[in-house]
């Protein structure tokens, strides 16, 4: 019984989900259009993203090649270490690992900022003076989300492939030109573009679950805290999905 209740009450806020995904694409191209408060949105949130994501970055460049380096030397390999880390990371490891840190600083700050306006009735406020709360609070938010995220994996892979070098250089004495001639030699447009177009897709989702949770808090201050903290799982758990989805697809076109 109490399954069948978690089942229903899953597929029920999907389809919530799902609605006010819909709502996201009609209020799109309503006016006005917020471009003051999506540029003050892109800076925040890229502003308070950007330590965050050049310490995970370069820590992953660091440990996948300290890790995979022992082993490549037993067989002989290690000139081959430039061309498999680049690979890793620009296709999976860099989106995925830095799209998760991304949902967990920004995805709970949305849902926790929403969710406090939404207990406080600033939203019914809005509402009431005229303003149109879902233009300005949510659009915004999801579309600062959704550019912000690839520019950040973009540099994040670049902090890792530095990190990797870094090590590369003090254990095999490879110099800066010979690491990034390799990199750049093993890395083709099917590692790029799919991995780029996945990282838009990303960051929707991510601000998609962070508003939806915020902008239906409920039960009060407690409400505020339960927000946050759903809207980091059930974005990291939608990340995984279109991550499988995105991998299938480019599995067909690109014929990795």
């Amino acid at each position: 019984m109490l399954k069948s209740i978690q089942i229903e009450s899953f597929f029920i806020e999907i389809g919530e989900l799902t609605y006010f995904a819909r709502r996201f694409f009609k209020e799109l191209f309503k006016k006005p259009f917020e471009f003051n408060e999506l540029l003050k949105l892109c800076y925040s949130i890229g502003n308070k993203s950007f330590l965050l994501v050049g310490v995970t970055g370069f820590i992953i460049g660091l440990v996948i090649t300290l890790q995979t380096r022992p082993t490549l030397e037993e067989f002989g390999a290690e000139s081959w270490m430039p061309s498999m880390v680049s690979i890793s990371i620009i296709r999976e490891i860099g989106p995925v690992i830095i799209a998760l840190t991304f949902a967990g600083r920004i995805a709970s700050g949305i849902g926790a900022e929403l969710g406090s306006m939404r207990v406080t009735e600033q939203i019914d406020a809005m509402e009431v003076s005229g303003t149109n709360p879902f233009k300005f609070l949510v659009v915004t938010r999801i579309l600062a989300t959704t550019l912000m995220l690839p520019l950040l994996v973009i540099y994040g892979d670049a902090i890792a492939l530095y990190g990797s070098y870094i090590v590369e250089n003090l254990k095999g004495e490879v110099s800066f030109q010979l690491y990034f001639n390799k990199v750049f030699n093993a890395i083709e447009f099917g590692d790029i573009i799919p991995a780029t177009i996945k990282t838009f897709f990303f960051g929707f989702a991510i601000g998609l679950v962070g508003c939806f949770k915020g902008y239906n808090c409920k039960k009060g201050t407690v409400g505020v805290g339960l927000a946050a903290n759903s809207a980091v799982v059930f974005s990291s758990m939608l990340l995984f999905i279109i991550d499988f989805v995105a991998v299938f697809i480019t599995d067909i076109f690109f014929e990795i």
